[in-house]
């Protein structure tokens, strides 16, 4: 049987990610900063902005049906071609948000090709993680799945870093009026590069040798979706809630933080203030520079991950994220760039030691016939539950209760995960790649 070199293991798991983070991130921020204008018409600004971030809750709710689609052809018929086909869907649907007609050209029409736009991107995601996370820790030794396991989730920081970088450049090349006119179709049009090369690497992959066994002896599910929900139900649910509350921490982080941060100090009507009044490159200098500490974090995590085991190392970050929590005021209401900077390495820290074991934990959870679906559906079901609603719910608590409400619903997300955590069991000193017993 043919294996995958490590080299290729990396680079086919890490690429892949980076350029589904890459898509993700560039529209996140494109909703914050220029689908308001470009694709809505309301004459109320902050409607407007509560549309467009909306739009982001369309790719998470769509995330569950690339899971179930590109699950049962990973849990079917192989890893390999389940990854391909994710990472087309996914490129396609980036590469022509670049070319849509706006909505002074075409009104509603452009808002609706943008949602499904977005929501072929949800899909295409919804069977990326997965499928990356496998290849990583199928093909790792025993005692080294949490280090390989982290190369999918080093994507993450890499496509952050690269998606500001192109922002931060494009922008300041063509000047803001022009970015929001036109240079924002660049960094969209720009990622078919990453796709050509993930789909290279990829499509040059073996199938890992445990999958290749399962299938030989003939354990491979008709319908892995039905499995999953009939027979791991309990797994399902505690995979859900254990990765909750990284989504919440990073899209507090990624999406609050950043309307937070450029948004007028004014106050809302209970009287909480709104944001600190920064210019967006300012926010984008201190999102690079704290995603170069994000992607250190996932390192460390898999080193001690390894070292630890999942469930101690996971509990200990749980625990300092409700902690964080109650401490967003403490970094937010200051009103200062260097309090703004610490609140986002602070964050990064933590939100790289809790992403980093996600992509072994999950998977460790599930036998080899229902892995890929059972991780990528536990994983964007708490997409779901995390981050669509985060992104703008959190919007909604700081006017009415300020920055500690932000921070009290970080913290309770936080519980939910520790409460989850506390019912799996440990995994990384298993000689099988999956434990089960809840």
């Amino acid at each position: 049987m043919k294996h995958n070199s490590p080299q290729k293991i990396v680079i086919a798991t890490m690429v892949g990610t980076a350029i589904e983070y890459f898509d993700n991130y560039i529209y996140a921020m494109a909703a914050v900063l220029v689908f308001n204008h470009q694709f809505f018409s309301s004459a109320d600004p902050l409607s407007n902005q509560l549309a467009s971030l909306s739009t982001l809750a369309l790719a998470f709710l769509a995330r569950p049906i690339g899971s179930i689609l590109f699950g049962h052809i990973g849990d079917k018929f192989g890893r390999k071609k389940s990854l391909v086909f994710s990472l087309i869907m996914m490129g396609i649907s980036t590469v022509v948000i670049g070319f849509l007609p706006t909505y002074q050209s075409i009104g509603i029409g452009a808002t609706i090709l943008l949602c499904l736009c977005r929501v072929g991107q949800g899909i295409g995601i919804g069977g990326e993680w997965g499928g990356a996370a496998l290849v990583a820790i199928e093909n790792a030794p025993k005692n080294r799945r949490a280090w390989f396991g982290i190369f999918p989730q080093l994507g993450a920081p890499i496509g952050l870093l690269l998606a500001n970088a192109v922002f931060f450049i494009v922008s300041m090349i063509v000047g803001e009026k022009a970015f929001v006119e036109w240079g924002w179709r660049i960094p969209f049009i720009s990622s078919v590069v990453l796709v050509v090369i993930g789909l290279y690497v990829r499509m040059t992959l073996w199938e890992s040798e445990v999958f290749e066994k399962t299938k030989q002896s003939g354990k491979l599910v008709k319908l892995p979706v039905a499995n999953l929900l009939k027979k791991y139900y309990r797994v399902f649910l505690a995979g859900i809630f254990l990765a909750t509350a990284g989504y919440v921490l990073f899209y507090i982080l990624a999406a609050f933080a950043q309307i937070y941060a450029k948004s007028p100090t004014t106050l809302s009507p209970a009287g909480y203030a709104q944001g600190l009044g920064f210019s967006s490159q300012v926010f984008t200098k201190y999102l690079l520079i704290s995603s170069v500490v994000f992607a250190i974090a996932i390192a460390l995590s898999g080193i001690l991950s390894d070292k630890w085991g999942r469930k101690p190392f996971l509990i200990g970050t749980t625990i300092l994220i409700i902690l964080f929590g109650f401490a967003i005021p403490l970094f937010l209401e200051n009103g200062t760039e260097t309090s703004l900077f610490m609140f986002l390495m602070v964050g990064m820290i933590l939100m790289g030691a809790t992403f980093g074991p996600m992509s072994v934990i999950l998977p460790e959870l599930f036998p080899t016939e229902i892995r890929y679906t059972g991780s990528s559906l536990s994983y964007n079901v708490a997409g779901i539950l995390g981050a669509s609603v985060a992104t703008i719910i959190t919007l909604q608590i700081n006017a009415n209760f300020g920055l500690m409400g932000v921070g009290i619903y970080l913290a309770l997300n936080g519980v939910l995960s520790l409460v989850a955590l506390l019912r799996v069991p440990e995994t990384g000193n298993s000689d099988k790649v999956n434990i089960t017993d809840l």
